[in-house]
């Protein structure tokens, strides 16, 4: 009764509440798990991952996505995607965004030192993007690492988060771009985005959406879809890179349709900082040319992003 009578306060008086027992227990659970986040934090539990991106058409690995991971002291290594819903519109959120930046910086400074000069990307949230002080400590982390070139950096903010105050995350990105820094619209085909975000927001990479990447080569939607955006980025002058991309086939076909970038586990999983050069120099001197799989049959008509079948890509 005592916490249902609390409860109606928050939401302002005179307000109507039933205790819910299994909704009292998730919420304990959460706040559970948000301090053990915290403590995890502290205790540097946090790790980062890196998965490679690669030019489809050479076999150049172009650069690297920052993962974040929990190594748990019991149940190992936690996937983002069990904990990053949780901190997203809490404090600590911000905290573990500004970890990322800066561990991201830290080893892009001793990969160089190593002879690996490889852009990372980091994920950025909308809520990180917009909060007060953002670009200032941004800076901060930059003059830090003065041996690393900002553009080395770039930043991944997701398509709908940038919609939510489009003129916000615009002024955000334009100062962060006179910094130096590089910036990616990720999962881009998911939002609602009009031509006129895509003109007015400062980035340079479009990367497309795993779900319609994995879909293609059966759905006909899901392909109208990938030649879309990368007509879009080719109109707009944006690069593009094609997430998910699980195998070589898939691999063929987008560099068939246009999109030379690629990321998925098809070429690495995410790896731990200290197997990435020794990953490149293997992966660049194994790396074979792409066959460009039978195009799709429609009516006995080639699939014109293929063009007559049997040419290969190298």
């Amino acid at each position: 009764a005592e916490q249902a009578s609390y409860r109606a306060k928050q939401m302002g008086r005179n307000s109507l509440c039933y205790f819910d027992a299994a909704h009292e227990a998730a919420i304990q659970a959460r706040h559970q798990l948000l301090q053990a986040l915290r403590e995890a934090l502290q205790r540097g539990e946090f790790r980062l991952q890196y998965q490679p991106k690669v030019d489809m058409g050479s076999g150049q690995v172009i650069g690297l996505e920052a993962l974040i991971r929990w190594q748990h002291p019991q149940r190992g290594l936690v996937p983002p995607a069990e904990f990053l819903p949780v901190i997203e519109d809490d404090a600590l959120g911000l905290e573990v965004g500004d970890w990322v930046l800066a561990q991201a910086l830290r080893q892009l400074q001793a990969w160089q030192v190593q002879g690996c000069a490889l852009p990372v990307s980091v994920n950025i949230a909308a809520r990180h993007l917009q909060a007060p002080g953002f670009v200032e400590r941004l800076d901060e982390l930059l003059r830090q690492h003065p041996q690393v070139a900002p553009a080395l950096l770039e930043l991944e903010i997701l398509e709908t988060g940038a919609l939510e105050d489009l003129q916000a995350v615009r002024q955000v990105l334009s100062a962060a771009q006179g910094l130096g820094l590089q910036f990616a619209l990720d999962d881009f085909g998911t939002g609602y985005s009009s031509l006129a975000y895509l003109k007015n927001l400062p980035v340079r990479t479009l990367k497309i959406d795993q779900g319609f990447v994995r879909g293609m080569a059966q759905d006909p939607g899901d392909r109208a879809i990938v030649q879309a955006v990368i007509g879009l980025a080719q109109a707009f002058d944006r690069e593009v890179i094609a997430e998910g991309v699980e195998d070589r086939e898939l691999a063929a076909l987008l560099l068939a349709m246009g999109c030379r970038q690629g990321q998925g586990y098809g070429f690495a999983r995410p790896l731990p900082a200290e197997q990435v050069p020794g990953w490149v120099r293997h992966f660049e001197g194994a790396w074979r040319p792409l066959v460009a799989p039978p195009p799709p049959h429609d009516g006995g008509r080639p699939h014109p992003a293929l063009g007559t079948p049997g040419w290969a890509l190298s």
